[in-house]
């Protein structure tokens, strides 16, 4: 056969698989072969293909095609799944298109048109798929919604019923108002948006004071049961435990103190409202609150709300703020950035809100089934690459209950009836149930039986795929379980870790007590999206250490974004400043020697890092860069300049502050442009000038300004508090016993401003002693500090020696210094650093 002059795919690639499919190359049955068994991903029978697809099933061919050739039996099992929010959707509207919605044709009806469409336009991707060449035995095709499939989702929710992990309960959960369904937290993706923070003040009862409160969602006041604010906010202490007003509905909440206020957020007053915000709900019940729901299943206010009934929340949201500003209640509006929650499905904002659901306890089913965590960790179930361990580890171990129900009708209908005097049965069918409710009503018949209206989450039938694909839930057969299962490889991407790889190896150990696969191939996905572009080169960086390989963890990038999150308020705050001509005593006698100090700081980490760049050590000059701009800037360096609370700072110190923060935004701009480069921006009118057109700053180390051991002092006070339990607000007299006390003397405002001290004595011996360097220092906190406990002390010295050795061993471990992260490195290098000062500091207090 003469072979044409151009390769044309299009003739050959479907003449070829027609052939495979022909001779049935690719089905397999239990054979005296060892089997080498793949699970695919089921798609959404609603689902396309894409390119995630494309990588993630060309994986999976190839291990399929190389196995069988290695002389096993490959069995590669395709399916679909049967989605039930994106299904129900799309039925929903091309009911939508006829005039009708589904109550007009009924569930049973409703269900008739979702199989018709599944039939018609479901499994689509199956058919790309074999255009892609995949070699799936597709003669075992399955569905999750085919019969044996759905009694196996409806046999485990019973028997998982009968072992006590399943439990209906009234919870905060995510709701989605265009699904008309709860939704798990996995199922619920966060995303930044420029939203408004509204002013806002409550009138105090009785009463011309006000309170006032910042807060993004201002149509929930109407729901709003009480204001918090922190009970060591003096701004606030003569309001507890007073009465204010709603605004527009004038409803007498209290004004209460809890310590989960944010004192720097807003004004430092919070509004609760129980009903549909998680952690107003969690303070809710600590105090007894008063719940109040005003949103209806479509996010529109209901009667409880009072007023701008039947309204949309985002709607409602306008005519709030327009009553609140015709009354003389909004004080100002400011843009802010924060998170909205979004539905994974129909990327409607979710709206948290009470509702009573199924739940998984997954505390208990952990604690009962430890092989889930522990099979990973000790590689019995081998994840590549294995930083998605630590991922997998993290979620576990922070794992919420799973909220299983949805108010759906496409999927498996939860298997729980009701009678009308208030039984619960849970029973494979309504058959069963009737048998069981008659031993305490024996007089009931089927009529009598009402069968819950929701269906089971889409996970809970795909968490049981590498069983259920075997039928692994019928009593019968078991031939074909006990050949393929456990399964050899998956293929999946790291985004559905939660909902699905963690899932079945659950349903493996708590149904099969056996892990469901024997390795997790993780194809690659963009971090870019959950941790800024900015963040990831970060976090690269940090993980890559010159001549080593890449050790890269998902956490350092999360570190980077934090990193982001901290130069981004520094410079709101400094932003958010008034300004004033003239000096205060306090920039006078200290603001020259702070800006000296913040320069030498810079001149020397330049130094650094124009070393580390000759050398090719680019992390480590990351590192010094990150410890410069975390530490010395933000932690020291604006916290020494801060005006007080409400007061301006003088415009020639702010225009040094603005200074060195343009210095340090361009030190980090090579690391991470974006956001450098908009601060940059944002700081002044650069007049078309790009950050990477100005110079690398240069700055030649002089005057320290401030000596090092007044911020170790000022560590110390804050320490000894802590150790003792005592409030920042207990004042500290201190004698220094020093060659040179002009240093601390020089420095009393800084070190009453950081560290409240009250008074500097040259004379005095008594308080608690401690030293910093070779000089010694007494912290005298009068009658509030306790008697010194030296039994329970000397115990904790010895405590500490013994943990120190445990972090001296792993720092003397050429291999780990080596090859381990820079930050990890590091954070065991300040741990070092961290025990031995307390273990120095808890001695002077015996000495």
């Amino acid at each position: 056969m003469e072979l044409s002059s151009k390769y044309d795919p299009s003739g050959i690639e479907q003449q070829w698989y027609a052939q495979w499919i022909k001779n049935d190359l690719f089905s397999s049955k239990p054979d005296d072969r060892p089997a080498y068994t793949v699970v695919i991903p089921p798609p959404n029978v609603t689902g396309i293909l894409h390119m995630g697809h494309m990588l993630n099933n060309t994986i999976q061919d190839i291990l399929v095609r190389r196995a069988r050739m290695m002389g096993f039996n490959a069995c590669w099992v395709p399916g679909m799944d049967h989605a039930s929010i994106a299904t129900e959707a799309k039925v929903v509207n091309l009911l939508k298109e006829k005039g009708l919605s589904k109550e007009d044709v009924g569930r049973d009806k409703f269900l008739e048109h979702a199989f018709e469409w599944k039939e018609k336009y479901g499994g689509i991707i199956l058919e790309q798929l074999k255009k892609l060449g995949c070699s799936c035995d597709w003669n075992r095709t399955r569905f999750t919604m085919e019969p044996k499939l759905t009694k196996a989702v409806l046999q485990s929710f019973v028997k998982l019923h009968e072992d006590g992990y399943i439990y209906r309960g009234t919870r905060m959960v995510n709701w989605d108002p265009i699904g008309k369904t709860a939704l798990s937290d996995e199922e619920v993706h966060y995303k930044e948006q420029q939203a408004e923070l509204y002013y806002i003040n409550y009138q105090l009862k009785d009463s011309d004071k006000f309170i006032q409160i910042a807060t993004t969602r201002p149509e929930t006041l109407l729901g709003d049961t009480a204001v918090c604010v922190h009970p060591n906010d003096e701004r606030f202490a003569d309001y507890i435990g007073e009465t204010c007003l709603v605004p527009l509905v004038d409803r007498e909440i209290p004004i209460i103190a809890d310590e989960y206020v944010d004192l720097e957020f807003g004004t430092g007053a919070l509004k609760l409202t129980p009903a549909h915000d998680v952690n107003d709900y969690e303070l809710g019940q600590k105090h007894k609150l008063e719940v109040i729901d005003i949103f209806d299943q479509d996010a529109k206010l209901n009667s409880n709300a009072k007023m701008f009934i039947g309204m949309d929340r985002f709607e409602a949201r306008k005519e709030v703020i327009k009553a609140l500003e015709a009354n003389g209640q909004l004080v100002k509006t400011e843009s802010i950035q924060n998170k909205i929650g979004l539905s994974e499905r129909t990327l409607a904002p979710i709206e948290p809100k009470l509702s009573t659901q199924w739940f998984v306890d997954m505390q208990k089913f952990l604690k009962d089934h430890p092989q889930v965590l522990s099979s990973v960790l000790d590689n019995e179930i081998e994840f590549y690459p294995s930083k998605f361990k630590n991922t997998y580890r993290h979620w576990l171990e922070n794992i919420k209950d799973w909220c299983i129900s949805r108010q759906l009708w496409w999927g498996q209908r939860i298997p729980a009836y009701y009678s009308p005097n208030g039984q619960t049965i849970i029973a494979l069918s309504a058959e069963e149930a009737l048998k069981e409710a008659q031993i305490k009503e024996p007089a009931l018949t089927l009529e009598d039986l009402r069968q819950d209206e929701d269906v089971l989450d889409t996970w809970f039938s795909s968490w049981l795929w590498p069983i259920s694909v075997f039928d692994g839930f019928e009593k019968e057969g078991h031939e074909e379980l006990d050949y393929y299962y456990p399964t050899a490889d998956l293929v999946t991407a790291p985004d559905i870790i939660f909902f699905w790889v963690a899932r079945m190896i659950m349903a493996g150990y708590g149904f099969k007590d056996e892990k469901p696969f024997e390795r997790v191939y993780f194809t690659g996905i963009a971090l870019m999206d959950k941790f800024g572009t900015d963040g990831v080169r970060m976090g690269l960086m940090l993980s890559a250490p010159a001549g080593n390989d890449l050790l890269f963890d998902e956490a350092l990038c999360e570190q980077g974004r934090n990193f982001c999150n901290k130069i981004w308020n520094a410079f709101r705050l400094i932003q958010g400043w008034e300004v004033v001509s003239e000096r205060t005593a306090f920039y006078k006698d200290q603001a020259d020697d702070i800006h000296l100090w913040m320069e030498s700081r810079m001149a020397k980490v330049l130094q650094e890092v124009d070393q580390y760049f000759k050398e090719f050590r680019i992390s480590d000059a990351l590192m010094s860069l990150y410890k410069l701009t975390r530490d010395d800037f933000s932690s020291w360096y604006l916290e020494m300049l801060k005006p007080e609370f409400g007061q301006p700072i003088p415009s020639d110190d702010l225009s040094s502050i603005k200074s060195n923060f343009d210095r340090i935004l361009r030190m980090l701009h090579p690391y991470m442009p974006f956001i450098t480069e908009h601060l940059w921006q944002e700081l002044e009118d650069r007049n078309g000038i790009f950050i990477n057109q100005t110079p690398w700053p240069r700055l030649i180390e002089g005057d320290q300004g401030i000596a090092p051991s007044v911020f170790e002092l000022i560590t110390e006070i804050r320490a000894k508090r802590n150790e003792l339990q005592l409030s920042p607000k207990e004042a500290v007299d201190i004698a220094i016993h020093s060659d040179n006390p002009d240093k601390y003397k020089h420095t009393t405002p800084i070190l009453q401003k950081l560290a409240n001290v009250k008074s500097i004595s040259t004379e005095s011996r008594s308080g608690l002693k401690s030293l910093i360097g070779t000089d010694e220092i007494y912290l005298d906190f009068g009658d509030v500090a306790q008697e010194i406990d030296t039994d329970k002390i000397a115990m904790e010295i010895q405590r500490l020696e013994g943990f120190l050795q445990g972090i001296q061993r792993k720092l003397q471990n050429e291999k780990f210094v080596q090859n381990a992260a820079p930050a990890v490195v590091e954070k065991e290098r300040q741990k070092q650093a961290d025990t031995e000062a307390k273990i120095s500091s808890l001695k002077a207090q015996l000495n």
